[in-house]
């Protein structure tokens, strides 16, 4: 089995740091469609770690904090917690 489909999708954002209550508020209330955390205080950025079988509803419910001006930058990328030597 290919390790992205075991560890599923991995996102990065900047989140607007004087609504980062809102947002994480709003994105629990939906159950199970990500593991969030935030990478780094300083700039804002988030990380979160979607299930495939969640990830178009969690790219629209982002895409409506983007246009909000809530969320910035979405950026999919490789999972920074696969180790590519397995």
């Amino acid at each position: 089995m290919n390790h992205n489909m075991r560890f599923g999708a991995y996102y990065q954002a900047e989140v607007d740091p004087l609504l980062t209550w809102y947002f994480v508020a709003i994105l629990r209330s939906f159950e199970h469609i990500a593991f969030d955390r935030t990478k780094d205080a300083q700039t804002g950025t988030f990380e979160f770690f979607v299930p495939h079988d969640t990830e178009s509803y969690f790219v629209d419910i982002m895409r409506y904090f983007e246009q909000e001006s809530i969320v910035y930058n979405l950026r999919k990328s490789a999972n920074r917690l696969v180790d590519e030597q397995l």
